[in-house]
């Protein structure tokens, strides 16, 4: 969240005459091999409500990590607590980045250590054009005219949206929006960015667009926390899950949370639907003992098999196949038709 110092009807090119010439300073980071820490975080709403329990979690540095959870488990508080806008007597000194304690007194000092994408990108785009959106955050940590103008255009082109800086953000599409959205934060160059949803209400090219851009910061070595309920897209951004209901029920790689299903059920989570198809396979003699979590983990699968194979694939239906069929269907509460 950007500290709110420049009034935001003022036009990039009045806001860069205020700047301040000094680089903001940045916390050393040689000791520590995570860049998150958060420790026995809670926290309750002003009208009694539970949020969060005793969260306990560390990112490492150049980590992706996705956090899942049903609807009002507390991964948005969470967020809200990373760079000290939520905050109480339970929480204060929960949360560290690269060793320093979250000041809730200090919001204004967070964007450039914590950097959060929110699920609705009207909340964050708000200026005349997309350049002073883009720009607003650097000018405000005080960076250079040069250097703003710098970051804007690395942002811009890092989402994809390069010779859109005059464009006005409340006429770009949705996808354009989300995208316009994390260039805002990435213009801050944070030492952890954080994403809310960063998949909801897009068609599928923007959210393949989305998930490529996500994927690049992933590959660069960006400290990711993703927050989302886009189970099929995690394979692709993220090598560990913390699963939180309040409090963390699980966190492992993403191989070992999606392959406790009773454990998923039971936080109203389910796998990708990848998983489940070949669970389906399993029960027509598909031999596959590690069930692939992702479209280009399955090719694999699939040529591998039918390398073994041959050439082929065999496949057949036996007196329990059905059974097993609806064994397979039925973890995820999906029902086949009557008599199919």
């Amino acid at each position: 969240m950007s500290a709110i110092t420049a009034s935001p009807s003022t036009p990039m090119t009045e806001s860069f005459s205020r700047a301040i010439t000094a680089s903001p300073s940045t916390p050393t980071t040689e000791n520590f091999s995570w860049a998150l820490r958060v420790h026995d975080l809670n926290y309750t709403y002003p009208d009694g409500t539970v949020a969060l329990e005793h969260v306990s979690f560390e990112i490492k540095k150049g980590e992706s990590v996705a956090l899942v959870g049903p609807n009002g488990a507390g991964k948005s508080t969470l967020l809200l607590h990373l760079n000290g806008v939520l905050h109480s007597s339970g929480s204060r000194g929960a949360i560290e980045i690269l060793g320093e304690t979250v000041d809730p007194k200090k919001v204004h000092e967070m964007p450039d250590k914590i950097g959060i994408v929110f699920q609705n990108p009207d909340d964050m785009l708000f200026m005349p054009m997309l350049a002073d959106d883009v720009a607003f955050g650097p000018i405000n940590l005080g960076i250079k005219r040069d250097e703003v103008e710098r970051r804007v255009r690395d942002s811009l082109e890092m989402v994809g949206l390069s010779g859109y800086e005059e464009r006005v953000p409340h006429h770009l599409s949705g996808g354009e929006k989300k995208r316009a959205a994390l260039a805002t934060v990435l213009s801050m160059e944070p030492l952890v960015l954080a994403l809310d949803e960063p998949t909801t209400n897009l068609d599928p090219k923007s959210r393949s667009e989305l998930i490529d851009i996500l994927k690049r910061l992933k590959d660069e070595g960006r400290t990711l926390l993703i927050v989302t309920h886009d189970v099929n897209a995690i394979p692709e951004l993220a090598d560990r899950v913390i699963v939180l209901n309040r409090t963390v029920v699980a966190d492992g790689t993403t191989r070992e949370v999606f392959s406790d299903t009773e454990m998923l059920l039971a936080a109203g989570l389910e796998v990708p639907v990848i998983m489940q198809f070949f669970q389906v396979l399993q029960a027509f003699g598909y031999p596959c003992d590690v069930l692939p979590l992702s479209i280009e983990g399955a090719v694999r699968n699939l040529t591998r098999t039918i390398a073994n194979g041959d050439g082929h694939v065999h496949l057949h239906i036996h007196k329990h196949t059905h059974s097993e069929v609806d064994s397979a269907l039925g973890k995820y509460q999906h029902h086949r038709e009557a008599g199919r």
